[in-house]
């Protein structure tokens, strides 16, 4: 008869191996249907090896296209929404009133709002109040008004440990509201600048729902994933989902080597100290 811990465990086991084949099978076969022959994604029976998939996808205008625009809205959305974030952050974290809370529900609202919604309205107010179509430029206005929220909230857990201290010496010592800013407040937050670049990006690069109402007649790199699978599966896509795959797992490495140099660096100059 097994133990307690044994049996813990084998459950536990089992059901690590279970998430695992959960979550990674339908990558693995997604995969392989890439390299079918096949024109129907399918593993079996297989018709043999090929790469004439990928050639098709890089012979499509409209895959690239949709690539492009994503690459651009992410960026715009970059650049409008961290501000806005980093803004909201230091308001919320420095400044103490009645509001305080009313006003951060209110910043936080548009990550609770359906993105349906999100798109629907950014689309009406831009067509109808400011004449302006549908296009990256509404996509751009309503991804950024829940994607600032993202990034306000990691940019204020950073900034809650942040020792005000440091500032009151540097105003003691003859600086600027300013210089304080650039050269203490700046650089304390810029971790949790840059992960909200990244994740600014990767939300806008991957947002279908609000991006789908709000662009118009242009479309996203997941707009025409999305238009291409209620038209027809085509192996292709599993090829732009091999490619997708491939760049995730790429950038993961590149990321944990360099850290793990920079940690190396770190411990053998705190060494060097000693």
């Amino acid at each position: 008869m097994m133990s307690s811990d044994t049996t813990l465990k084998v459950l536990t086991g089992g059901y690590l191996f279970l998430f695992f084949a959960y979550l990674f099978l339908p990558l693995i076969f997604m995969a392989i249907v890439a390299f079918n022959t096949s024109s129907i994604p399918q593993v079996s029976p297989w018709e043999g090896f090929t790469l004439k998939w990928f050639g098709e996808l890089f012979s499509d205008a409209q895959m690239w296209d949709g690539l492009l625009n994503s690459i651009i809205v992410g960026a715009a959305v970059v650049v409008i929404s961290v501000p806005i974030g980093l803004g909201g952050a230091t308001l919320l974290v420095r400044l103490h009133f009645k509001a305080r809370d009313f006003l951060y529900a209110l910043l936080v609202s548009p990550i609770l709002t359906p993105g349906i919604i999100l798109g629907i309205s950014t689309f009406l107010f831009w067509d109808r109040w400011v004449n302006v179509t549908g296009g990256l430029w509404t996509a751009i206005m309503g991804q950024s008004t829940f994607i600032s929220a993202y990034c306000m909230l990691l940019i204020m857990a950073r900034a809650q440990r942040f020792d005000l201290t440091q500032e009151e010496a540097a105003f003691d010592l003859g600086a600027n509201h300013r210089q304080v800013f650039w050269k203490i407040t700046l650089p304390f937050l810029k971790p949790a600048i840059i992960s909200s670049c990244a994740l600014a990006f990767m939300q806008s690069f991957e947002n279908y729902n609000t991006t789908l109402f709000a662009i118009g007649f242009k479309q996203t790199l997941p707009i025409y994933i999305g238009t291409k699978l209620r038209v027809f599966i085509s192996p292709a896509m599993n090829a732009l989902a091999v490619i997708l795959i491939v760049l995730t797992i790429t950038g993961a490495l590149v990321y944990e080597l360099v850290r793990r140099r920079e940690t190396a660096q770190a411990h053998a100059a705190d060494e060097r100290q000693l």
